[in-house]
């Protein structure tokens, strides 16, 4: 009896949601478009003109490992918004605290499958995953998005109550253009609480990312929320706020055009977008606009041999550095995602054939240098960290990656990570690295590496080799640690720019003083 059950359970899955279900599902729609004002009133508003402030944070990026998310910085944001076109405009304002002090200033128009961005350089093309991200985000956002699923109820399909943090509310899935939400509702006004989707995240894995919705006011006789707070797994990264809504501006006819030579076909979007890095690489102002995701349009990633036993990978917007010993091969952090880390390993083991990736030492545990980090467990390398982020690691890189099941998730192999208090030493007959964890204003917790022979320090974020010029806090910590340890002559290597010889750090510090 106990296995008919489940036969007949599973055949009701397969086939699709009881009637009864169904109903419920779609009663819940109905409810929710009756409480923001009926179909009527939703199917006269046609466009929208808002103006909002935003705010930013990066959990990725916090000082201490899992620690409160680093706030990015404030912005301004104009809105013309086409509903009936799926089309947007938005001219953004912002005004940066992280990862510097800076004031940026762009336009966004997209379309279905079209998009480009306009700033003081000129006008670009969007990348197919920024087109991608960007639509599925008005989608979530739309208030036309439960009009749609009452028009079309076989995109409806009910689910179990959903938590959002402690409470539990009456949910549905509405599936609009391939995408499909989960739109939970307050049980006494009907209207929706929040819109989610569930996301891959190169650190996090499987994700909630949600759009909670409050102070809902009526506009044109429909009812819109002007706050805005979107989370992942219950970690604020952006909230809005409406200053204004206008319905049914008038949009001038070039406004929402996007040219030919700026249009990006729809074809050549990728199926696999990775949502959570594009939005928030953009939320973080650091984002590389390209379908290779870690590398620009024209580019490609490189090996720059720094001596016969140690290369350092360019041409992305984080670097690794690879040190062959006699019997392995240890590689200093993962930028990314598994795309740049299949790279990595693939181009370490054509360099050097036969040797085993044996260690993956991470300078620290900001998401653009660790996101790429269980490709290289399931090659069976032990994961070397700073002390402080021992815990940290250890829960996030056991974490399911289901939804864009990766590596370690096909074949995992067993987890082993080691802290570093203060130094470690890694060697054999032929080289010796030194890890040292240092002081700095960066990251509760960095280490540098010392590969002793041929004198070669890889140094992530404090100082940019080649790049950076200017005297910082974190190059004045990497001097005094370097000095400290006895390192003369040495050649630095950057986890983001490339490398320069120590002379170099030694002329930035005497022109400062």
């Amino acid at each position: 009896m106990k296995y008919a059950l489940l036969v007949s359970a599973a055949l009701l899955v397969g086939a699709g949601l009881a009637p009864a279900q169904a109903q419920q599902g779609i009663d819940l729609v109905k409810q929710a478009v009756a409480a923001q004002g009926g179909a009527d009133a939703l199917r006269s508003l046609k466009a929208l003109d808002i103006k909002a402030h935003g705010q930013h944070w990066e959990p990725g990026q916090s000082y201490a490992p899992g620690g409160e998310a680093r706030f990015l910085g404030d912005s301004d944001i104009a809105v013309t918004w086409d509903l009936a076109d799926d089309a947007a405009r938005s001219a953004w304002d912002r005004s940066m605290k992280y990862p510097a002090v800076e004031t940026m200033k762009y336009t966004e128009v997209v379309r279905p499958d079209v998009g480009m961005v306009v700033t003081d350089k000129g006008t670009q093309p969007m990348s197919g995953i920024r087109v991608a991200a960007s639509l599925r985000e008005l989608e979530r956002a739309s208030p036309l998005l439960l009009l749609h699923a009452l028009d079309a109820p076989a995109s409806v399909a009910a689910l179990p109550d959903q938590k959002l943090g402690e409470a539990s509310h009456p949910a549905v899935q509405i599936t609009e253009r391939g995408t499909p939400f989960t739109v939970l509702f307050d049980r006494a006004t009907h209207l929706p609480v929040a819109v989610r989707t569930r996301d891959d995240d190169h650190v996090y894995g499987d994700s909630n990312y949600d759009m909670v919705m409050d102070d809902w006011r009526a506009v044109g006789g429909v009812k819109l929320a002007h706050a805005l707070s979107f989370q992942l797994n219950g970690m604020q990264v952006a909230k809005l706020a409406y200053a204004s809504v206008a319905a049914n501006p008038a949009v001038p006819a070039d406004a929402l055009a996007v040219t030919d030579q700026y249009k990006v076909a729809s074809a050549s979007t990728p199926t696999d977008v990775p949502y959570q890095w594009v939005l928030r690489r953009l939320f973080l102002g650091r984002f590389t606009d390209s379908d290779k995701v870690i590398v620009p349009a024209n580019g490609s990633l490189a090996l720059n041999q720094l001596a016969p036993n140690v290369q350092q990978v360019t041409g992305g917007a984080g670097n690794n550095l690879i040190v062959a010993m006699s019997d392995g091969l240890v590689v200093f952090d993962a930028p990314c995602c598994e795309t740049q880390s299949r790279w990595v390993i693939d181009a370490a083991k054509a360099r050097y054939p036969g040797k085993p990736i044996k260690y993956l030492v991470l300078t620290h545990h900001h998401m653009d240098h660790t996101g790429g980090s269980r490709a290289f467990i399931a090659e069976g390398a032990t994961v070397v960290v700073p002390d402080t982020a021992k815990a940290y690691f250890e829960r996030h890189l056991a974490q399911a990656h289901t939804i864009v099941a990766d590596a370690q998730q096909k074949q995992p192999k067993p987890l082993q990570v080691v802290g570093v208090s203060d130094t470690m030493s890694i060697k054999d007959g032929s080289v010796e690295i030194r890890l040292q964890k240092i002081a700095n204003p960066h990251v509760d917790g960095m280490l540098i590496g010392h590969v002793v022979q041929p004198n070669i320090v890889w140094v992530t974020d404090i100082w940019s080799p080649g790049r950076d010029a200017a005297k910082t806090p974190g190059v004045v910590a990497l001097n005094d640690a370097v000095k400290k340890l006895g390192i003369t002559g040495a050649t630095f290597a950057g986890g983001h720019g490339s490398n320069a010889p120590q002379d170099k750090l030694d002329a930035i510090l005497a022109a400062s003083n």
